[in-house]
């Protein structure tokens, strides 16, 4: 199965995670069973407050989940709507949380959790 990281920098399962889904450089497709990873740039990295389109740079990706770090409202609200389950990151690189993804370790990310602004910078609790 496919889920998609939004990463700070393609480094493979080495990558650190992005705080923010919508303003991260790139995305990672990771297979949770070969552990392959495949990069993607955020072609909509540079958008106005509430105008991130989140499938924009993953359209035709077959993706059975998203997790994150930092997400809008607009954002998550918009996955939901396309049928995909948007999981809160909790850990600072890529090959952390597929371990934890893979455990079945990581919640829901839910309307109450997403960022509610863009102005501030986005502080991220991890393990």
């Amino acid at each position: 199965m496919n889920i998609c990281i939004p990463v700070i920098e393609d480094q493979g399962i080495n990558s650190r995670v992005s705080d923010h889904f919508g303003s991260a450089p790139c995305f990672l497709i990771v297979d949770t069973d070969s552990e392959l990873c495949r990069s993607i740039p955020n072609r909509n990295q540079h958008h106005g407050h509430g105008m991130c389109k989140p499938l924009a740079s993953l359209v035709g990706e077959a993706l059975h989940g998203i997790v994150v770090a930092g997400i809008g409202m607009g954002a998550l609200g918009k996955l939901h709507l396309a049928g995909i389950q948007v999981f809160r990151a909790a850990h600072a690189t890529v090959e952390e949380t597929l371990t934890a993804f893979k455990a079945g370790q990581l919640q829901p990310m839910t309307p109450a959790a997403a960022c509610r602004n863009h102005g501030g910078l986005h502080t991220v609790s991890r393990t």
